[in-house]
């Protein structure tokens, strides 16, 4: 049976998310042309692979439509390189966005100084689940094992 991959979208009733991204595109597009990366085009290859992660990223966390700006999460989902990515992204387009995309600018800022959520709860651990393996060399004790 061959593998079946199921594509994640952005339900365009999500205002919040939808935005983010709107918001995501308009700053790497104007980090992109205005550093040379590739002239007359969208985006370079790096800058959109930036994006598609950022896409990704956002599609998939945790808060939903809840979800505070990444400077205020509680949750850093993005890998180490492409946060740092993001980061020089970001802070060269922000000052610029209130003259190129003020709406986005200004709604950027007051999400900025939402506070972030709480974590969504564990699921309660289930009566007949296995129960973590003692450690080596540690002598199991009372609290190692049910009943």
């Amino acid at each position: 049976m061959p593998n079946r991959v199921i594509e994640f979208t952005t339900d365009q009733r999500f205002v919040r998310r939808a935005r983010e991204l709107k918001t995501i595109t308009a700053m790497l597009r104007m980090y992109c042309r205005a550093h040379g990366h590739q002239p007359r085009a969208p985006l370079c290859a790096s800058c959109d692979e930036l994006l598609g992660y950022a896409r990704r990223r956002l599609e998939r966390c945790v808060f939903g439509d809840a979800k505070p700006t990444c400077t205020n999460c509680l949750v850093h989902c993005y890998s180490a390189d492409m946060r740092e990515q993001a980061r020089i992204v970001m802070r060269w387009a922000g000052p610029r966005m209130l003259r190129r995309h003020p709406v986005l600018g200004i709604l950027h800022l007051i999400d900025g100084r939402r506070p972030s959520p709480r974590l969504p709860e564990k699921p309660e651990k289930r009566p007949g689940a296995k129960q973590p393996r003692a450690e080596p060399g540690r002598e199991p004790t009372g609290a190692d094992h049910p009943g």
